[in-house]
């Protein structure tokens, strides 16, 4: 039987930590682990793992703070199974999203990463549908009416023009994520950054949307949200960009060569969050953004 490794990067909010991890214990598929590392120094939580009294899941507090992308680096480092999830601390399970995405492994053996469907909720719990997620669903996300199998320069140019995938409920191949990880120099983009690597190495992806069983958290302050109007998270996204645009040249793929260098979904982002930005007369920031917003070709 194939496994599973649930893993859980955890920093900030007590209380949503504890209902994710409680949705993954809900499951109705119960073959799984479930390891949580913990960046945080939240007194209370410690005590309250060790009350759970179940031996599938294994809790972890980390000697000092690593932050956001070394900490991601550590799931990966310390996953054992065939096929990994690192959710986030926030988000939710549906009872039975390990039964679906099982069942779309065990279908497509030896597939790179398994999108299931998936709902956006706001900070209060409440299915949302803001304006990020509509745009991703109207303009970039594939129309998949039940599974699609989907690999190589197609996906690659697919992600990178506009970023439809929610990474925290993908299942990723295990091996193929402790070989490649996520990279050392982004702290906002480091998913697309993986999926994209994951791809040139040969990985193909199983997308359906038969059914909903992952809850996406959007929270409307959230530290993505800080970056975006300061505009850190868009000088951040034309380094990727660039970089990645120039190894999709050299790798033969021009299509998805062409996508990185437009970055269209991130350009109209960087445009959406102006208004904010001069409204907080974040200067800087609204440098960062216009520049990001309508240049194309030169990030």
């Amino acid at each position: 039987m194939v496994t599973f490794d649930f893993m859980l990067p955890y920093y900030g909010d007590v209380r949503l930590m504890q209902d994710a991890v409680r949705s993954v214990l809900a499951q109705t598929d119960r073959e799984f682990r479930l390891v949580v590392i913990d960046d945080g120094r939240e007194a209370e939580v410690p005590g309250w793992f060790e009350g759970l009294g179940d031996d599938r899941v294994h809790y972890t507090r980390n000697a000092h703070n690593l932050g956001i992308t070394k900490n991601f680096q550590k799931c990966v480092e310390l996953s054992e199974a065939d096929y990994v999830v690192i959710m986030g601390c926030d988000d939710l399970l549906h009872p039975d999203y390990l039964k679906t995405v099982r069942g779309l492994a065990e279908a497509t053996p030896g597939i790179g990463m398994v999108q299931p469907g998936v709902e956006v909720i706001d900070g209060s719990g409440r299915v949302t549908q803001g304006l990020a997620d509509n745009t991703k669903k109207r303009l970039y996300q594939p129309q998949v009416k039940g599974t699609r199998l989907r690999a190589g320069e197609e996906l690659a140019a697919s992600v990178l023009r506009g970023n439809w995938l929610y990474f925290p409920s993908i299942a990723g191949r295990g091996e193929a994520l402790r070989k490649v990880s996520f990279r050392d120099d982004y702290s906002v983009i480091q998913d697309l950054a993986l999926v994209v690597d994951l791809l040139e190495a040969g990985e193909r992806m199983v997308v359906d949307n038969s059914a909903t069983v992952f809850q996406y958290r959007r929270h409307a302050v959230s530290e993505s949200s800080v970056q975006a109007f300061s505009g850190t998270r868009f000088t951040e996204a034309a380094r990727y960009f660039h970089a990645v645009a120039e190894r999709m040249d050299a790798r033969g793929w021009p299509k998805a060569a062409r996508a990185a260098r437009f970055h269209s979904a991130s350009r109209l982002h960087a445009l959406t969050m102006l208004p904010g930005a001069l409204r907080r007369r974040h200067s800087e920031g609204v440098r960062a953004l216009a520049r990001h917003a309508f240049t194309s070709g030169q990030s």
